[in-house]
């Protein structure tokens, strides 16, 4: 029998990263709030620790644009585990507990030239039992997804469930990985579910969209979808540059975690540096999945009737293994995007608006004029 136990959300405030030193500060404050929060074990044994996406290394590379690969070889040159897992592997072994976290490194077995955003799990032993890495990224994030390198990928982990949605089996439950924009996405969290997660670690999300309310409702949903509880500490205030007196609250705070009914059990209440913790009962889980014949959903499942949804590909795959023109920056992944989106409109799945179409003749008739200008020109040198 799993007794209940209490799981922490650790926020932290982002110190602007340009160096090593600066991602040393990150992990010296997340260690600091580890030490201080735990405190809480008057309740319950705390048990599970989750860190925020980029509370070690910050957003940089989508920040300054640098291109994929560069960073590859400087600031996200590391490995997981590595040299910031092993600071958190100390934490783990000293509190006797698992420690949930986030880096941006290289799979070396893979390339030495892409990294990829890799959730993790730390049991109390400080031994990375679980790496998960994202499979969805937003156009400014150049992390390498799966995806993006599909045959390889597929050649050497296989394309089953571990490969793409691994769950790490410990003592206190089963935990996956569903990493920011991946929440927005519920697959990722159905294939953890599937998989046999009960515990769904998911990190950050950012502004505008967290104030909209976007993160709180997927977080929710994916929790309700797959009777999962959800741990999610988001990221404190980011220093957004290395002369920034004051911080901005780019993320928006609001860590929080949600049972498996898409009950919020408790959330920060501060965008800075912070934490909240809620306690997690696993065998009521299991006893809820097993019993209720509503709310508990994986069991109503009819999958060959949602495997038609999938047949055709939107995104296209291997796009690291034959990169088109400027891949690794913003621009480059933005013009992906909207072929994507031409894809579906061709197919009928969207429909194009009448701000496109009036932008479509605005632009055919800026061509024409700037064309007629450079005739009229040539004649009067003539």
């Amino acid at each position: 029998m799993i007794e209940p136990y209490t799981a922490l959300c650790i926020q932290n405030t982002n110190f602007c990263v340009r160096t090593y030193k600066d991602i040393q500060k990150n992990l010296d404050l997340i260690c600091e709030v580890i030490d201080h929060s735990h405190y809480t074990r008057i309740e319950y044994p705390v048990r599970l620790m989750a860190i925020p996406e980029a509370g070690i290394q910050s957003f940089v590379d989508s920040q300054m644009d640098w291109e994929h690969k560069e960073v590859a070889k400087g600031l996200f040159n590391t490995t997981v585990p590595g040299p910031e897992t092993e600071v958190l592997s100390k934490k783990a072994k000293e509190y006797g507990t698992y420690i949930c976290g986030q880096l941006r490194a290289l799979e070396p077995e893979i390339s030495d030239e892409l990294y990829f955003n890799i959730g993790f799990v730390i049991d109390p032993k400080g031994e990375i039992i679980m790496k998960h890495h994202k499979l969805q990224v937003f156009a400014p994030e150049r992390s390498c997804v799966p995806h993006d390198i599909w045959d390889t990928w597929v050649e050497k982990y296989g394309a089953n469930l571990d490969a793409f949605y691994p769950v790490a089996r410990t003592e206190i439950g089963n935990i996956g990985a569903c990493i920011c924009m991946e929440t927005s996405y519920p697959e990722t969290s159905r294939g953890l579910a599937v998989n046999g997660a009960e515990i769904i670690y998911a990190p950050t999300y950012i502004e505008p969209y967290y104030s909209r309310g976007w993160h709180e409702l997927q977080l929710r949903a994916r929790a309700l979808d797959n009777s999962c509880y959800v741990v999610a500490p988001n990221s404190g205030d980011w220093f957004m540059t290395p002369e920034s007196k004051v911080p901005t609250a780019i993320h928006g705070g609001s860590s929080m975690i949600i049972d498996y009914q898409g009950q919020v059990l408790t959330r920060t209440t501060t965008h800075g540096t912070s934490y909240c913790s809620a306690i997690i009962d696993i065998e009521a889980l299991r006893y809820w999945r097993e019993t209720t014949m509503f709310g508990s959903w994986l069991k109503d499942l009819r999958t060959e009737q949602y495997k038609i949804i999938y047949e055709e590909p939107i995104f296209p795959k291997n796009l690291w293994l034959d990169p088109p023109p400027g891949y690794g920056k913003t621009a480059g992944r933005m013009e992906v995007l909207r072929k994507s989106v031409e894809t579906l409109q061709k197919r009928g799945t969207y429909v194009p608006s009448l701000y496109a179409e009036l932008r479509k003749e605005k632009e055919e008739k800026e061509k024409k004029g700037a064309k007629a200008k450079t005739v009229t020109a040539g004649e009067t040198e003539k």
